[in-house]
């Protein structure tokens, strides 16, 4: 279809067309809204998960609810407007952890001070966009690096995928092993996978979405789904309504020394790289780096994504970053910001039966994510493997997100990596200088975590 054609079809297919150029991009509004539903239902835990982790740092469990799906709808809708990429946003795991376990409870910081850390650390992620520090890192990656982001955040998902069917678990011996495939959890994630890959390979539009609720209804029908919902309303999201305390994070209403620094330091870096690396690898997968290698409306994904961690914080919840879990929407299909869109509106639905969505067991989203996790390992080939300067940090890059469960890491192993052996090399360009910088930025990384 060409763009006349879309100008001339009429009423609301019309309007979607020209807003986000559907069949430019191959693909139509209702692949977009199922690509959408993938996406929400491979992420909708995070509705239970991140309460339920920031409630052990004293914050309202309720409140944490209504915030998380507030922060999560602003961003991913935002996020399909401003740059029309099927990128959805929520508040980031690992993140989360570490505001609750290490900021509130190690360090005894209240969790409003730590919400006004977010708070700064989402101002300075709009100064680095800005400025333009952030675009720089991105083109500072070479593409091949890319690539094996892009591969590594699909082993990344596929782990967390088989760790949350109980198919491997964690073993003091061995770190991990096979689980029990008899157990309940793990027999059902097992049925999901077998559903949705006999799906896939019949080309079955909406394969994922088809095995997640056949899983879940499986589930219910053998009693393997417990739900025991809490009283809630919207009023609960008053708990942490702009409750961050930015005095607190200046030391006007308490003195917490360096610690605030470190704090702001960790915030602004792990959220910085694991976004980039979210960013490449689905954008990658979609289709919509260019030929140049280059995002589009890349200043507008980063303005978008330090913006939610603003807004999130104000909510009331940890920082808000891209999901790996978009990739759901792209596999099957998703290409523009309409799925997001989507993603983001039952997100906004979910704000009014938030404890619900304990009814998506984790057995019936994990086959869909060891399913997207083996679809992003496609990029790999794009690395030249017989060539150490780019086998070397590749290989690094790829092994170091899953087995440190850090994007951030496996990035910084990468960079890192491709520095070092490009000054070994000798083939160091004045225009490398940002790339020097930031392996070296890494490296004091690297010792002052040994230190800590």
């Amino acid at each position: 279809m060409s763009h006349s054609d879309a100008m001339e079809i009429p009423g609301w297919k019309g309007r979607l067309e020209r807003r986000f150029s559907l069949s430019e991009r191959g693909t139509t509004a209702r692949t977009e809204v199922l690509a959408g539903f993938t996406t929400f239902l491979t992420m909708a835990y995070i509705v239970l998960v991140n309460p339920a982790i920031l409630g052990t740092a004293g914050m309202p469990v309720a409140a944490v609810a209504a915030a998380t799906c507030f922060a999560a709808a602003f961003a991913s809708i935002l996020m399909g407007f401003t740059s029309n990429t099927p990128l959805a946003l929520a508040p980031g795991m690992g993140l989360n952890a570490y505001f609750s376990f290490t900021v509130v409870q190690q360090m005894g910081i209240p969790w409003p001070v730590a919400l006004g850390c977010v708070f700064i650390s989402g101002v300075a992620f709009l100064v680095l966009t800005a400025t333009g520090i952030r675009q720089l890192i991105v083109h500072s990656i070479p593409p091949y690096l890319f690539a094996a982001v892009a591969g590594g955040i699909g082993l990344f998902i596929g782990f967390i995928g088989l760790k949350d069917a109980g198919i491997v678990v964690a073993n003091p011996a061995t770190i991990v092993a096979l689980g029990d495939l008899k157990s309940p959890g793990p027999a059902l994630a097992l049925f999901g996978l077998v559903l949705i890959g006999g799906l896939s390979v019949w080309n079955v539009r909406g394969a994922m979405l088809i095995g997640i609720v056949a899983t879940t209804l499986a589930g219910w029908v053998f009693g393997l789904v417990t739900f025991k919902p809490e009283p809630y309303s919207l009023q609960a999201m008053t708990g942490t309504l702009f409750q961050l305390d930015l005095k607190g994070v200046f030391g006007v209403s308490g003195s917490h020394g360096l610690g605030l620094l470190e704090i702001l330091f960790v915030f602004l870096f792990v959220d910085l790289f694991d976004n980039i690396g979210t960013l490449v690898a689905v954008t990658k997968r979609a289709g919509l780096i260019g030929p140049d290698g280059k995002i589009p409306r890349l200043n507008r994904i980063l303005v978008t994504d330090a913006v939610a961690t603003v807004v999130g914080s104000m909510a009331g919840t940890s920082t808000v970053t891209s999901y790996v879990e978009s990739a759901a929407g792209v596999q099957v299909g998703g290409r523009t910001g309409l799925t997001a869109i989507v993603t983001g509106v039952l997100f906004l639905a979910m704000m009014f039966v938030a404890p619900y969505a304990q009814l998506i067991p984790l057995a019936a989203t994990a086959p869909a994510l060891i399913i997207v996790g083996g679809m992003m390992c496609l990029p790999l080939i794009e690395v030249e493997w017989d060539d150490p300067i780019s086998a070397i940090p590749a290989f690094l890059t790829v092994a170091m997100i899953p087995l440190t469960f850090s994007i951030a890491n496996g990035l910084a192993f990468g960079i890192t990596a491709h520095a070092i052996l490009k000054i070994v090399r000798g083939t160091v360009k004045k225009t490398d200088w940002f790339l020097l910088v930031l392996a070296l930025l890494f490296v004091a990384r690297f010792i002052w975590m040994g230190a800590a």
